[in-house]
């Protein structure tokens, strides 16, 4: 606006800044006597235009200690003693049963896996959180509750002004002229009340009596606490947390990772003819990632008479492979996804052309006219149930693009509870809410919130015998997308499969989880079972293992035969996990499909008629037992299967063998295989070689060339999988139980080599895979900070491991917090370091369980470390230092006798600025160290009341610090002795 349009009003406004305010204030009274004298003290130096640091009010209250004289406000200026609680919460298990193995002898991957998954959480709350102005969720919905319940308090002016509102001008003009002139007085109350006619006040006859003080106040003390709201302040709104000035976010309790989840129901199969049993599975296929993302459910609707064919080949079925539902677990949702369904039938002889034509051209409404023909196939289907009933042979597949059943349905309308529930949720949730919808695109391909649906499948394609393999299904999904598919100019066989999809209700009841545990809640064993099933996630999934999972998945893909000499055709291969090398000791951990036993001790592929090159679509679920050794591997046995009755003709005749060791080095194998087949049966001592070792009299197919490609998937909270983690796990339990000499690929490990191999293994964690370190972290952490605060002994020396284990912490907590922002808070803190630290830390109080095995023996008291230093050593170990010096510094060359001491060395330093450092933090007024130590003023407290505070320190350290991933820092923990008696006897190690 120009200045001549300017209104008069403004030229005459004081636009005088607040600066040059106080520099005329400090003009004219900055050096005055009289201000100072007012002020209590010397005149001030310090200019009042200049910004002054506000005062650290724990600083304060250290450097001025309170008079010893209680007053009635000294509990606001003292830090209550009783502040922190450490308590440790029982870890919630979602089955009846704990699902740890039961085995007794454990491998030290299952011992380290069952405790870290089982033992109980542990976190230092502190009591009067709740009384301070930080923000939260859970403090806002409380103060919303706490209103709920508050009586509604009604006054008299608003009844009056009620009252006016609902009547007229005319009444209050006659009301009010009424009492103006029946009242001698004019007065604001007269106008309002009709004194004349309202009822008398109690009389007080207490008033003109003479009461002491002191009973006075009694009484209205106890007239002011009747009818009173326990919360002063209920009345006050609950916070807005994009208003608050302070937020305290508690981190999400760790927990086991699912996805979107829908549940499918299988309710009918019905064909034109029934004439032998037919056997389901479902599975999920992503066609762009072309990857099965679902392991299979196997359902069986066959009716009691079909299931009686069966009856001589296998047992009574357990209730577990009766389930016709399964829930389904989706990740990553998408609209390329697929629910193909397959169908098997009992082997018979004649490829599949000819077992699918009576499917498709024979209709019920034929019946009669076709008596003859029914009667003959169900005669030869009985036959070849009785003969081949554990054969399997592919028959029809279809499948069901999922997202077509979201846009023919339609979404669920959400209602106010379910926005509700979205206002309700934490930062976190719902930050990771957003996060989804944006990242898959919730209205376009959400499985959470769409209409149930009953579908009714009329069209099945038959199976192909040179078209099985799961490149080829691709194919026919891609082409199923297209106006113009192919398939649906083939002549289908007709059918009726009813499915019912939909999504799955917040607490399903009567499931199983993929390791057939309970799943609460659970009333009746006996109901027929709804089963998990496991998911196989597109892309990598951040979430740590919180539940031991130690599953392994066999698929074999394709065989090549056609240079075996022999009747060689109807191929079936077998599947063993095997303990040792004798035939009995097959071990029951193949989880069964539908309608046999929970598990079994082999299993068979489908059978293709007439082909010595097959393709398989099979999937072999194992249980991986708690004490996997060398000698522990996978045995192949391919079969020729005689479909033709014939006299003097085996039924079954092994045609070769291969085998997978599943132990090597101390990693478990798994991974795409290409082998070699023996047509002898494999010799003595085998199992801990690889099939590719040409072993001597050995004949081979095809000139020892590798001709049966398989597949091995590992699903395991135990076994990583990553090379680097594993060499890491394995060095440390080699250390642990001190297996020495121990043989890891073409090193051999002794005494004098453990040391340089740990700090290189240390070392190379930064070159993990991140979604191994991530789920592993809970585990990698922990020996982590064991091996800072108990440094393995090796020979009688003390390996100083504490930098490379910090440094190695450090560049861990950089990766997570730079791939992984999309898991910070409002902070910048990390839900999955936060979770780890709130829940999960704590500090080693004993060091590892020293087996019986050949530990240098000595006695003296082994000190408790802190980080990187080496000054705790045993006196019986002559060490050839004299001298202890710290690593983590330099300039300490004694062992401090207390956190305090060392508090004071590390900061006493040289010239040193330890104001950013970690430590100083810790010890700084306000800081977790300084409440332990103004709690424990001798600094007396046992290591177990400091392990148990210790993770605030921690976590100021992970969440509050940015570190190069080389920078050594200094931790402080309290020293501690203890009595140390070696074994007497030693195991001889392991012979290489």
């Amino acid at each position: 606006m120009a200045a001549a349009e300017r209104r008069a009003f403004a030229h005459r406004i004081n636009r005088t800044v607040a600066a040059e305010v106080r520099k005329q204030v400090s003009r004219e009274y900055g050096n005055s006597p009289q201000l100072s004298k007012k002020r209590g003290g010397p005149p001030q130096s310090v200019p009042l235009t200049e910004v002054v640091e506000p005062v650290d009010f724990e600083e304060y209250l250290d450097s001025h200690v309170p008079d010893a004289e209680p007053g009635p406000l000294r509990d606001l200026v003292e830090f209550p003693t009783d502040d922190l609680e450490v308590i440790h919460q029982t870890r919630d298990c979602r089955t009846l049963e704990p699902g740890i193995p039961e085995d007794e002898k454990q491998d030290a991957r299952v011992r380290d896996a069952v405790q870290v998954y089982t033992e109980d959480w542990v976190m230092v709350q502190r009591k009067y959180q709740r009384l301070s102005t930080m923000y939260n969720a859970i403090t806002a919905e409380r103060q919303r509750e706490r209103q709920k319940g508050l009586p509604r308090q009604v006054f008299e002016l608003d009844e009056v002004a009620e009252e006016r509102s609902s009547q007229g001008d005319s009444d209050d003009l006659k009301r009010c002229s009424t009492s103006l002139d029946d009242t001698p007085r004019g007065s604001w109350a007269s106008s309002i009340f009709d004194l004349k006619n309202s009822a008398a006040d109690f009389l007080l006859r207490s008033l003109l009596v003479r009461t002491a003080i002191e009973e006075t106040d009694r009484t209205n003390e106890e007239l002011r606490k009747k009818n009173r709201h326990g919360e002063i302040l209920a009345l006050y709104p609950a916070p807005d947390e994009d208003e608050a000035v302070e937020r305290c976010s508690i981190p999400e309790v760790p927990k086991e990772h699912f996805g979107q989840r829908i549940l499918v129901k299988c309710l009918s199969l019905k064909f034109e003819i029934e004439i032998e049993p037919i056997f389901g599975s479902l599975a999920l296929y992503d066609v762009k990632e072309k990857k099965k993302i679902s392991e299979n459910f196997y359902f069986d609707l066959n009716s009691e008479h079909m299931k009686g064919l069966l009856r001589a080949h296998s047992a009574h079925p357990a209730i577990s492979t009766l389930a016709r539902s399964a829930i389904f677990s989706l990740t990553h949702p998408s609209p390329d996804i697929f629910l193909v369904i397959k169908l098997e039938k009992v082997l018979q002889q004649g490829d599949i052309s000819e077992c699918c034509e009576p499917y498709m051209v024979m209709k019920e409404t034929d019946a009669l006219k076709n008596k003859e023909k029914l009667e003959k196939l169900r005669v030869a289907g009985e036959q070849f149930c009785t003969r081949l009933g554990r054969y399997r042979m592919p028959f029809a597949w279809t499948a069901i693009h999922l997202v077509n059943i979201i846009n023919s349905t339609g979404m669920l309308e959400r209602d106010a509870s379910d926005s509700e529930s979205d206002r309700k949720g934490t930062w976190n949730e719902r930050k990771r809410k957003t996060y989804e919808r944006m990242s898959v695109g919730e209205e376009m391909c959400s499985f959470s919130n769409f209409r149930p649906a009953t579908l009714t499948v009329t069209n099945f394609f038959k199976q192909e015998g040179d078209r099985l393999s799961d490149e080829d299904l691709y194919k026919f999904l891609a082409d199923m997308r297209r106006p113009s598919s192919v398939l649906r100019r083939l002549r289908p066989v007709t059918a009726q499969l009813k499915i019912d999809i939909s999504p799955v209700p917040e607490n399903p009841h009567y499931c199983l989880s993929p390791e057939l545990l309970h799943v609460l809640p659970y009333p009746d064993l006996r109901v027929r079972p709804t089963k998990e099933i496991l998911e196989f996630p597109v892309k990598e999934v951040y979430t740590p293992h919180t539940t031991y999972r130690n599953l392994l998945y066999v698929y074999p893909q394709s065989l090549n035969f056609s240079s075996r000499q022999g009747s060689v055709r109807n191929i079936a291969v077998k599947l063993q996990f095997m303990a040792g090398e004798d035939p009995g000791q097959a071990m029951p951990v193949i989880f069964g499909k539908s309608s046999c036993s929970d598990f079994a001790k082999e299993a068979y592929t489908a059978v293709v008629y007439h082909n010595k090159s097959p393709e398989f679509y099979e999937e072999f679920k194992l249980k991986i037992p708690a004490n996997l050794t060398d000698n522990h591997h996978l045995l192949f046995t391919f079969y020729h299967i005689s479909c033709q009755q014939k006299q003097n003709t085996p039924l079954e005749t092994p045609v070769g063998y291969t085998w997978i060791p599943l132990m090597q080095h101390g990693r478990l194998r798994t991974g795409q295989f290409c082998l070699p087949v023996s047509v002898d049966k494999p010799p003595p001592s085998y199992s801990v070689l690889t099939p590719d070792v040409q072993l001597p009299g050995m004949k081979w197919v095809d000139n020892h060339k590798g001709v049966f490609n398989v597949e091995v998937l590992a699903v395991s909270s135990v076994h990583t999988q990553d090379p680097f983690l594993d060499k890491f796990f394995t060095l440390i339990h080699v250390l642990e139980e001190y297996t020495f000499p121990f043989r890891l690929k073409d090193v051999i490990l002794t005494e004098n080599n453990m040391d340089s191999e740990l700090k290189s293994s240390v070392g190379n964690l930064r070159v993990a895979s991140l979604e191994s370190l991530v789920v592993f972290s809970h585990q990698i952490l922990n020996k982590l900070i064991q091996l800072i605060v108990y440094p393995p002994v090796i020979a009688g020396q003390i390996v100083n491991l504490g930098r490379a284990a910090f440094e190695a912490i450090a560049v861990m907590v950089n990766q997570i917090h730079k791939n992984l922002d999309s898991s910070q808070d409002q902070h910048g803190h990390n839900h999955l370091l936060a979770s780890y630290i709130f829940y999960v830390f704590r500090l080693p109080v004993a060091e590892p369980g020293l087996p019986e095995t050949g530990m240098p023996p000595h006695s003296g008291p082994i000190q408790y470390a802190t980080l990187s230093r080496t000054t705790g050593r045993p006196v019986s170990l002559n060490l050839s230092r004299s001298k202890s010096i710290s690593n983590s510094n330099p300039d300490l060359t004694t062992t401090p006798n207390s956190p305090d001491e060392e508090v004071q060395k590390i900061v006493g330093s040289k010239g040193i600025d330890r104001s950013h450092s970690w430590v100083n933090s810790a010890y700084a007024p306000g800081g977790p160290k300084s409440v332990l130590r103004r709690n424990h003023p001798n600094s007396s407290m046992d290591l177990k009341q400091a392990a148990e505070r210790a993770p605030n320190r921690i976590s100021s350290y992970l969440e509050n610090s940015t570190f190069p991933p080389a920078t050594p820092m200094r931790s402080t923990t309290k020293k501690v002795e203890r009595d140390w008696e070696a074994p007497q006897t030693c195991r001889p190690g392991r012979q290489t």
